[in-house]
């Protein structure tokens, strides 16, 4: 089982910014590409007021901050460099999903997604779709939300795939703030793939990708949501990949790179369960060599360790299923 995407975190909303230019992001593209990596995934092209690259439509409607670089830009320009694609992830207001007002986020998305295929559509390197509005239950309108945003990034790009990754929401969904690292109950099996299986009915023209992030749920329990993930994805034509994280969600500390051998039990789980494809949330912060945390850098030579291992003498050269 080998990660062969991650997303990329530019937006900065509960993790610390490591304040890059192109050099620090070329080589970080260099450090993904020698592991495998082939896919990246911008995590979402604005957040409230802060972008990514100098959006028109989120100037005007948003009052949002013009961006000192643009770096859709730079990161198309550097995927097609190494050799990889990139999904972009759509605009989080930060309210008006939030708030239940699913239309305004969708309308407000979808100006987005027109300017951003006539800005960038034409780069090779651009290959799908991120939708940002992350959710682990029926909630409101997601169904209706995602099966919109997900038709209109289709149409507008001649059916590049459309990619989602929804939690779980067990007992270590907590807010960032708290102190905590679990609560006491979470949700069953049963009652999970019940309201995944209602969502994924109504989401299916629109969405081609599911990778459900693995880190809210206790290790005893991962494999069994993993292989109702799975299950679910084929009853419904989806593709299923698993996001697994690496960062440790049970550290008072909030967030340090994870243990190698909990990511080891992750992939193994995952494997186990008939996934083939994994993403990670998120390379540059919690597995580079050039990242803040020490700890990254041995974590990404542990998984070299683990690749050469796996496939003596073809370290970094899988690339994943298109």
């Amino acid at each position: 089982m080998k990660i062969t995407g991650t997303f990329l975190d530019e937006i900065s909303h509960d993790i610390p910014h490591q304040n890059w230019g192109r050099d620090e992001w070329n080589a970080d593209f260099s450090h993904m590409r020698a592991i495998g990596i082939d896919t990246v995934v911008l995590i979402r092209c604005g957040y409230r007021r802060w972008l990514t690259y100098p959006s028109r439509v989120l100037r005007d409607r948003e009052s949002a901050f013009t961006p000192p670089v643009d770096l859709v830009r730079m990161f198309l320009e550097l995927a097609e460099q190494h050799g990889m694609r990139f999904f972009f992830g759509l605009y989080d207001s930060g309210t008006y999903w939030t708030n239940g007002e699913f239309e305004t986020e969708a309308e407000l998305n979808k100006r987005v997604i027109d300017e951003v295929w006539a800005e960038y559509g034409g780069s090779p390197a651009f290959g799908g779709w991120y939708l940002s509005q992350e959710c682990s239950r029926k909630i409101g309108d997601i169904t209706e939300l995602y099966a919109e945003l997900g038709r209109h990034c289709k149409t507008v790009s001649n059916g590049l795939p459309v990619l989602i990754s929804p939690y779980i929401d067990g007992p270590k969904n907590l807010p960032q703030s708290a102190s905590a690292t679990r609560r006491d109950n979470g949700i069953s099996v049963g009652d999970h793939e019940t309201e995944w299986d209602e969502i994924f009915s109504g989401v299916k023209e629109g969405v081609d990708i599911v990778a459900f992030q693995d880190g809210h749920v206790d290790f005893s329990a991962l494999s069994e949501f993993l292989a109702v993930n799975k299950d679910l994805c084929d009853r419904h034509g989806l593709s299923c990949w698993t996001n697994t994280e690496t960062f440790d969600r049970d550290m008072p500390i909030k967030f340090p790179p994870i243990k190698w051998e909990k990511l080891l039990f992750k992939l193994n789980a995952a494997e186990q369960a008939g996934i083939r494809n994994a993403i990670t949330f998120e390379f540059s912060h919690f597995m580079s060599p050039q990242s803040a945390y020490l700890q990254a850098g041995h974590l990404y030579n542990r998984y070299r360790d683990y690749l050469a291992a796996s496939t003596p003498g073809t370290e970094g050269t899988e690339t994943s299923p298109r």
